[in-house]
């Protein structure tokens, strides 16, 4: 009960925040006021709206957004989201471009389940919507989730996978993006063993700690740091009164999100002072470039206990993927049975989360994949946000990996050649299975 009175209060902390920017917006804006103008009244307003904006943010899933895509024949299509398996803790849907014929080259994305919403890659999605029928893993808000439903932890994240897999059949490109990578890898090896002829065509791995001691970062640090005893104790909270998952354990979105500000605090601060003085100077709008980044950032979820505490304990601490060593539900996977997909990682030169080295660990462990068949990519300049939905990922990391799905899969036959710069090119050169890991100063 304890723990589910720290998480109405740290709800009741977000709801009193957001009561007290609306309030100062209202109170600030109210016309009598004008008589007098008074700068301290424009600031109280534009800090009301940001506030009130920011906290309500926190518990809102944001929309796909997504309405229409421009297409090869020159027209704009309109875009259906629809689902193809629903399951408690996550459903896989399909981004339907209506009046379109089918295309050849399927991509399913495996996105992350690490506090935000699956919308983190709206931009990832319509990049590749062009070119690609998209499909996506669409992950539950924990929160929501009645404890009837049972739990969910990395086996059953990778078992997931598996059954999305085999929905989508052979012919699917996989790409995972940050925390799933390994498991998206325990998954593709998995079905090498059960069901070979589910596997997909290509799977990409993008900036996702496969080896997190490869290359140290803040993140590993932590994981070292504290034992399990006691992040299960700082970390996990009861849902509260006012959600369906009431008295379901969960790592609080409200909770990672502090983490995440407070890796870069200084740098958040400014931006909301900024946000506010460009709301006094009635020079913000709707869906500027800060609402429209914060409006994702700050929309957060929770994720179950189990999730989080096994990703920890089996991923960070025990290496159980780098080691080869990983178990589910009972089967012990081999990383190198994988010997038909062809396998490429991407990784972020300056990536502070995901550091280099971490991810094309992958390689190494596949040693049943002919070297032909792998390749990897270290972006020059690139933050772990930049790899997926950035310049990066537009201008260099998404041709490549659309060139490296048509090499090994066919590709669509419709579909334009994916431009690749020459530095690009020549970054995309096939791994060797025993090169040295990547490595840059902690």
């Amino acid at each position: 009960m304890r723990y589910m009175a720290t998480y109405d209060f740290m709800e009741s902390i977000r709801n009193t925040n957001q009561w007290l920017g609306a309030t100062a917006f209202s109170m600030a804006s109210y016309p009598a006021f004008s008589l007098v103008p008074n700068p301290a009244l424009h600031w109280l307003a534009a800090w009301g709206e940001v506030t009130e904006r920011s906290f309500q943010r926190m518990v809102a899933k944001p929309d796909w957004g997504i309405h229409s895509i421009a297409c090869q024949d020159g027209r704009d299509h309109l875009v259906s989201i629809e689902p193809v398996v629903t399951r408690p803790f996550g459903d896989l849907i399909h981004f339907n471009v209506q009046g379109r014929e089918e295309q050849e080259r399927k991509i399913l994305i495996v996105a992350p389940m690490s506090g935000h919403y699956a919308t983190l890659l709206r931009s990832t999605v319509v990049s590749l919507l062009p070119d690609a029928e998209v499909y996506i893993t669409d992950w539950h808000n924990a929160r929501d989730i009645p404890v009837s439903d049972g739990k969910f932890d990395i086996e059953d994240y990778t078992l997931y996978l598996v059954d999305f897999m085999k929905e989508l059949g052979p012919d699917i490109n996989v790409i995972a993006v940050c925390q799933p990578a390994p498991l998206t890898l325990a998954a593709t090896a998995y079905l090498a063993e059960i069901d070979p002829e589910a596997q997909p065509n290509t799977l990409t791995l993008i900036g996702g700690p496969i080896d997190p001691d490869a290359t140290p970062t803040e993140v590993t640090d932590f994981g070292h740091s504290v034992t399990m005893g006691q992040l299960e104790e700082m970390m996990i909270q009861r849902v509260g009164m006012k959600y369906k998952g009431i008295g379901r354990r969960v790592y609080p979105g409200l909770l990672q999100l502090t983490s995440f500000i407070s890796m870069n605090g200084e740098k958040h601060a400014k931006a909301f002072q900024d946000q506010i003085f460009r709301v006094m100077n009635g020079e913000a709008s709707d869906h500027d470039h800060h609402n429209r980044f914060y409006d994702e950032y700050l929309a957060v979820m929770d994720m179950t206990a189990e999730f989080y505490l096994t990703t920890v304990e089996r991923i960070f601490k025990a290496g159980e993927i780098a080691k080869n060593e990983f178990v589910v539900a009972g089967h012990k996977v081999d990383i190198g049975k994988i010997t038909n997909v062809a396998v490429k990682t991407v990784e972020g030169e300056n990536d502070d989360i995901s550091a280099p080295g971490q991810c094309v660990a992958a390689l190494d462990l596949c040693t049943g994949l002919p070297d032909k068949m792998k390749a990897s990519h270290l972006e020059p300049g690139a933050g772990h946000y930049g790899i997926f939905a950035g310049s990066s990922w537009r201008n260099n990391i998404r041709p490549l990996v659309l060139d490296f799905i048509d090499a090994n899969a066919g590709g669509s036959k419709t579909a334009q050649p994916a431009k690749t710069t020459k530095a690009a090119a020549k970054s995309d050169a096939p791994a060797k299975s025993g090169s040295p890991k990547l490595s840059v100063a902690k």
